[in-house]
């Protein structure tokens, strides 16, 4: 019998530094990098801010040519390469899954790097979904060292695929 999901993972800030925190996911505490800007209240797009609050995990997205699919109770779908994500105030479909040409500019989520090999997209800014309030705001791969992210949660690989199997649509996650 596979363990129960679970019902809520919290992230923190880390004593001495804005940029990393711990993710407690029951017993275990995991290391994860957080936005230039920190943790904030009063998130905008484009402050690096992580946004404090209680999201629910909507589904996973991954990168079918470089990962097998993962074990997760989350909805699974492979990210295509016109997959990307509006980022643009002005745009109806602000904050929203879009499809762009191979020439459109936009934040696609097939990197060349692995830091969106695995995404968890969140319910931050979804309902209303209000221009400005930040977009794209997800739990994803971090880089070496923890390096700050644009606003995102980051953890390394393994411990994202363990934290998936745990996970499902009534998780939440609270950043304070």
């Amino acid at each position: 019998m596979s363990p129960r999901p679970f019902v809520h993972i919290q992230v923190h800030k880390q004593p001495g530094t804005k940029t990393r925190g711990i993710l407690m996911a029951g017993h275990a505490a995991i290391p994860v990098a957080l936005g230039r800007g920190g943790i904030l209240t009063n998130k905008r797009e484009g402050d690096g801010g992580t946004p404090r609050g209680n999201f629910r995990l909507k589904r996973l997205w991954w990168r079918q040519d470089r990962i097998t699919r993962p074990r997760t109770r989350l909805p699974v779908r492979a990210i295509r390469p016109a997959d990307a994500w509006s980022e643009d105030p002005a745009d109806r479909r602000y904050n929203r899954p879009v499809h762009r040409e191979p020439d459109e500019p936009g934040d696609r989520l097939m990197r060349a790097d692995d830091l969106y090999d695995l995404i968890i997209e969140i319910d931050h800014n979804d309902r209303p979904r209000v221009a400005g309030r930040g977009s794209a705001v997800f739990i994803h791969i971090a880089r070496d060292g923890f390096k700050p992210t644009a606003g995102c949660v980051a953890l390394r690989r393994n411990d994202l695929l363990r934290l998936l199997q745990r996970v499902g649509p009534q998780t939440r996650i609270i950043v304070r």
